[in-house]
């Protein structure tokens, strides 16, 4: 493991909020101009981001929850400060080409409303660093949480799981987070994207990890044959189709496909439930994250006995389905 690619977390959010109400009041906010003639300091820029960041009506949840968290992230990026020593540097005086540079992102983050992750090209989670961009999902999976918190292992057997399959990989975030947190297990990430894909090397890459994950360009477990998993993780696309319309211009960024569940947002994950058993072991785990259909999935997948896994995102997000649970059809 690198170290450069371990830090603290950035503040943040797994939920996927809807397009934030209309503002009534017009709230001033200074333009680019008197801005660079105004603010001095690291705090000022991050006061001045917050209120454009808000102005703006941008959305969050792409690793913050709030305009001030990401003003901080964008501020202390755009100045290459480490982000956990904000509050050292607050009062520091900002240069004028540092100042150009702030307010470039910034502009950038508010007139396109891209995620700030895309914005800027790398995101966080459990503190580990990603390159990230459009070609896959920023990673937020509070899948992640569950394994680096503790909340998975009493679901998990005895013994540490030795194959780990991370289904619907995307940029490999949490292939590479079981493969840190399990050094002895063996890791695929599979996904239908090349594009994805390609992203995922990048960060297998920075962490090192060639040797321990392999990746895969399949349809779900078409490119596995007969290969068996103690553990699958796997945040598949689930939105429902009125939800997907509603969804702000930062998620409308993302890949659609990476999202889109269908009508009722089960289209996939159907097809997840009924191939998994095939490769999982007898005593193997299915993890899988439903976000906000939880009350279909139990309605659809009742008889698989399936227990939630609580995270700070919610206590009915993630779902732990035991392999005896599963349906016994082809995967």
């Amino acid at each position: 493991m690198s170290r450069s690619s371990r830090a603290k977390p950035v503040p943040g959010s797994a939920t996927v909020p809807p397009l934030p109400p209309a503002d009534p009041v017009p709230r001033p906010v200074p333009d680019r101009l008197e801005a660079s003639r105004t603010f001095v300091t690291v705090r000022d820029w991050v006061r001045y981001g917050t209120s454009r960041l808000a102005a703006a009506g941008t959305a969050f949840g792409h690793g913050t929850g709030d305009a001030y968290d990401e003003a901080v992230w964008l501020v202390c990026w755009s100045l290459a400060l480490p982000l956990d020593r904000y509050g050292d540097l607050a009062d520091a005086r900002v240069t004028a080409v540092e100042a150009d540079r702030i307010i470039a992102v910034l502009e950038r983050r508010c007139t396109r409303r891209e995620p700030l992750a895309y914005v800027i090209g790398e995101a966080w989670l459990c503190g580990y660093r990603f390159h990230a961009d459009a070609r896959a999902l920023v990673p937020r999976s509070p899948i992640a949480e569950a394994v680096t918190g503790g909340a998975l292992d009493p679901f998990l057997s005895d013994r540490p799981p030795r194959a780990v399959l991370d289904l619907c990989a995307g940029s490999a975030s949490l292939a590479i987070i079981a493969a840190d947190r399990w050094p002895g297990a063996t890791v695929i990430a599979s996904d239908n994207s090349a594009a994805a894909l390609a992203l995922a090397a990048r960060n297998v890459a920075l962490h090192e990890m060639a040797e321990r994950i392999r990746l895969v360009e399949a349809d779900l477990y078409g490119g596995l044959r007969r290969q068996r998993f103690d553990l699958i993780l796997c945040n598949p696309p689930y939105v429902n189709a009125r939800s997907l319309a509603a969804l702000a211009p930062e998620f409308q960024a993302e890949p659609r496909a990476a999202l889109a569940g269908g009508a009722d947002g089960l289209v996939l994950i159907t097809r997840i439930i009924a191939g998994a058993r095939r490769h999982l072991e007898p005593d193997g785990l299915l993890v899988i994250e439903v976000g906000h259909e939880a009350d279909a999935f139990e309605r659809r997948f009742a008889r698989t006995g399936h227990a939630w896994i609580p995270v700070a995102a919610g206590d009915r997000m993630l779902a732990a389905v035991r392999a005896s649970g599963l349906p016994t059809g082809a995967g």
